[in-house]
């Protein structure tokens, strides 16, 4: 595998052919198409095939490398950044890009009150960020403290134009959205004026279109891709990869170890609508992590993934070579521990059933997302693991929107099961989700000011680390915040996944990557091999 893709990476670029439009599914409907406020997979799809950024983090590589900046500076140990601009560029519906435009989508990104998930990368400190056009193609962003790693941390600021009356509909990535019916598709078209262009000169890209298709259920996504009626499928279930991998071998890619880990969590939220005993079981760390050594990590590598994941020891993947803390190990599998755990916050064993010291009946409600296999047998096994130990687990699944209704507005839920997305290898690209007043510091999220004391020292690790311009003392900061996270225990770690992709054979310069989006992520230079080919609807 290795060897192979050292091969594809090797190739020389050329021409592909023109046209033809490529088709895979979306799990869920997008939340967002503002390029600032995405905080789902689905809306990150979108943002990545038409949004256009300063820099772009390479997925191969995994280094940064100039896209509407041609070049910057880092400047004043981290406070300051200098971006010179490409000329001549234009968003889709032909308004000028110009510095300004940047500007703008700065200032939008780090006002407070837009609560922009991507804006909190870039909080390393108090205090105002103040941007200056220097020219019409030359800008200046100055952080009120240094921002470590800042370059890649811009491959996620899809540019907006200060200008276009079309506001975020007008992009600066390789296709625009031309057509969205809820529930059915996205229809996105290539953009005429995009900058990029191919070995000959011709503008990029060479698809005339992408259709991305809403698609909960997996096994029509499967059924869809063998008839050729869709083109790939960036993350396949173990069962579906196995079957497929039998059936058409040459269709599949085991990527190995991904950055996407499956969790669950507590509500801890204080103006959630639980009752105040359960509350006061989720905040307690013995709670926490009863549950967790009830947990059989092992049986669900082998039961539920068939081999294809391994047991999560933090929020990293030991992929992760640079930051991933290699003191972790994965909470074990330890019923006896878990008992102990619990009878020293005054819980009882009567019958086989779990009791607190009140007498409440220990039973709670885990919530995941419907449509996703690998869930539902997660939660089984969860379900049974936690039998053992007397503790009661009803499993409700929900469509996505719904879940995501409950988990960041109501707040009407107890427990989640779902997955964690890291769209970059540094530390930063999860201040959204450790610092306390974030929006996906998901058990506990905008908060005002820290709750405990443990999440205050993990803001002011995760500032000082984002501040840092000292890669070992970064390491170390982040070491620390992954070995709160793991005692404390306010996310339970499950498994981390293989990356497992199914791609077509007529789909040409796939070069599979780790990094999410792994299997297209160089989609201006994809086509298709029989673009003019009839496809079915």
């Amino acid at each position: 595998m290795i060897a192979f893709l050292l091969l594809l990476l090797s190739l020389p670029a050329f021409a592909g052919e023109w046209g033809g439009e490529l088709r895979f599914c979306l799990r869920s409907e997008p939340k967002s198409f503002d390029p600032l406020l995405v905080a789902d997979q689905p809306s990150e799809t979108v943002r990545y095939l038409t949004a256009g950024v300063l820099i772009r983090v390479n997925r191969a590589t995994q280094q940064p490398e100039p896209e509407l900046a041609e070049s910057w500076k880092v400047l004043e140990a981290g406070r300051r950044i200098v971006f010179k601009l490409r000329e001549g560029v234009s968003f889709s519906d032909g308004t000028p890009f110009s510095a300004q435009d940047a500007a703008f989508t700065i200032q939008r990104m780090m006002d407070p009150a837009v609560h922009s998930p991507t804006g909190d990368a870039f909080r390393s400190g108090s205090g105002q960020v103040r941007t200056e056009v220097l020219s019409p193609s030359r800008i200046s962003v100055a952080f009120p403290a240094a921002v470590a790693g800042m370059e890649r941390l811009f491959d996620q600021m899809g540019v907006l134009s200060a200008k276009s009356a079309k506001k975020e509909a007008a992009v600066l990535g390789p296709f625009y959205l031309d057509e969205y019916k809820p529930g059915s598709h996205l229809l996105l078209r290539r953009n005429p004026h995009y900058w990029k262009k191919d070995s000959t000169g011709r503008r990029l890209p060479y698809l005339d279109t992408v259709r991305l298709d809403i698609q909960q259920n997996r096994e029509i996504e499967l059924v869809r891709f063998r008839r050729g009626e869709i083109d790939l499928i960036d993350s396949l279930e173990p069962e579906i990869y196995d079957r497929l991998a039998a059936d058409l071998p040459g269709s599949t890619v085991d990527l190995g170890p991904s950055q996407d880990s499956e969790m669950l969590w507590f509500n801890q939220v204080e103006t959630s609508p639980l009752p105040a005993f359960k509350k006061a079981w989720f905040r307690s760390k013995n709670f926490r992590r009863a549950v967790s050594s009830a947990l059989n990590r092992d049986d669900m590598v082998r039961l539920v993934y068939r081999g294809h994941a391994r047991p999560a020891a933090g929020p990293l993947s030991p992929s992760n070579r640079l930051w991933f803390n290699t003191a972790l190990k994965p909470h074990a599998f330890d019923p006896a521990a878990a008992a102990r755990r619990l009878a020293e916050d005054g819980f009882r064993l009567d019958n086989g059933a779990l009791f607190d010291h009140a007498g409440n009946p220990v039973e709670f409600s885990i919530i995941t997302n419907s449509g996703n296999k690998a869930r539902a047998r997660l939660a089984a096994l969860i379900q049974q693991d936690l039998a053992r130990v007397g503790i009661r687990l009803n499993i409700v699944t929900l469509d996505f929107p719904s879940l995501i209704e409950r988990i960041s507005r109501t707040f009407q839920y107890e427990a989640c099961l779902l997955g964690l997305v890291n769209v970059d290898l540094d530390p930063n690209g999860q201040m959204n989700v450790w610092l306390s007043s974030a929006a996906n510091h998901q058990w506990n999220p905008k908060q005002a000011a820290p709750s405990t004391p443990w999440e205050a020292e993990i803001d002011d690790l995760m500032r000082a680390q984002a501040a840092g311009m000292d890669q070992k003392k970064r390491k170390s900061l982040f070491d620390r915040v992954q070995a709160i996270a793991a005692e404390e225990a306010p996310f339970l770690y499950l498994v981390e996944k293989n990356g497992l992709a199914a791609v077509s054979s007529s789909l040409r310069e796939i070069r599979p990557a780790a990094m999410r989006p792994q299997v297209y992520w160089n989609l201006d230079r994809l086509y298709l091999a029989n673009p003019v080919a009839e496809r079915r609807p």
